[in-house]
């Protein structure tokens, strides 16, 4: 008999985008017409706010659940198929007909930057119905990554769940696509207050909040019920910021950029592994920039450590790219 998702032991549920990347390096430019271009390396990877950080969650030993929706095609097959053989639990990731799965294309160019050419997909589909409460209701984490591209769970839905994740004894944390042209306040405003770790990019933190700076950034997600800020800095690592407390800058480490797809979800993962083991935002932050910059190293949001293991030896053996500032 096949076990519901409430049935089995989880740690940690990731809910949002779930996509299939197809990544090819190194791309300096598109051939024009019917023009070929040789490369050294393609590959495909499960990928996506809510896939990518949960099999980095489950690299990590954390037992997690995934929430989302696939189309009823190959690369819906092929994406389940891929985030259990990483440990995922994936009966809340819901599979629809007529639809495709979300998938991206990835020229990487030689500085591991990328352009991406997107379908958005099966992922407009998702909404409160594809959850398990019962799920959230026993998870120790409950993170939503993906907002701005989530229609139909963006605004009211999302407060909901985090509502009822912590009002159930959950840490809640969540993760946005910047879209420049959104309704910032309809997506976000009654969600601030139900999150725990708020966890963009500098580039979406100073857009979300019109700031120019990052400080003024963080005063204001505070000010907006935010409990920490916890913004990726690229290759100057991550901002902690907790209520009442003074800003660190965790470094990130020093290796030889490949790719840089996935490295927000890996610190995600990073980061939230570290928060369920009852590690503090600064130190749950320095997991995150190690999973993340491992993560440079390769091709493709898969490209990271293996296991926790993996992880440990990385922190050990990899000097900081900067210093640790608190």
């Amino acid at each position: 008999m096949r076990e519901k998702s409430s049935d089995l032991h989880v740690q940690a549920a990731t809910i949002g985008i779930h996509i299939v990347d197809i990544l090819g390096r190194p791309v300096s430019a598109i051939p024009s017409g019917q023009g070929m271009t040789l490369l050294d390396e393609i590959a495909m990877s499960a990928a996506g706010t809510a896939a990518a950080t949960a099999y980095g969650l489950a690299r990590l030993g954390v037992a997690t659940a995934t929430f989302g929706v696939v189309g009823n095609d190959d690369l819906g097959s092929w994406l389940r198929n891929r985030l259990q053989e990483e440990g995922v639990d994936v009966h809340g990731l819901h599979s629809a007909s007529g639809v495709p799965t979300s998938a991206t294309i990835l020229p990487i160019r030689p500085d591991g930057s990328r352009p991406a050419l997107h379908c958005i997909g099966a992922n407009r589909l998702l909404d409160e119905h594809v959850i398990d409460f019962d799920v959230i209701k026993k998870a120790r984490h409950v993170h939503i990554g993906g907002s701005f591209l989530l229609e139909r769970l963006d605004g009211t839905p999302t407060a909901r769940i985090l509502k009822y994740a912590k009002e159930h004894g959950a840490t809640t944390s969540v993760d946005v696509i910047g879209v420049p042209d959104a309704d910032f306040e309809r997506v976000l405003g009654q969600v601030y207050p139900w999150i725990d770790y708020f966890l963009p990019n500098e580039e979406d933190a100073l857009m979300l909040s019109h700031s120019s700076s990052l400080h003024d950034a963080i005063r204001w997600f505070h000010g907006r019920g935010v409990r920490s800020t916890v913004i990726t800095l690229g290759e100057r690592g991550a901002s902690v910021s907790e209520q009442g407390r003074e800003e660190a800058v965790v470094p990130a480490y020093a290796v030889d950029v490949v790719d840089t797809s996935g490295c927000g979800d890996a610190f995600s993962a990073g980061f939230i592994s570290g928060i369920i083991r009852g590690k503090s935002p600064v130190d749950a932050a320095l997991i995150g920039t190690a999973a993340g910059s491992a993560t440079a190293q390769g091709l493709g949001s898969s490209a990271g450590v293996k296991n926790e293991k993996e992880l440990e030896e990385f922190m050990a053996n990899t000097p900081y790219l900067g210093e640790l500032r608190a």
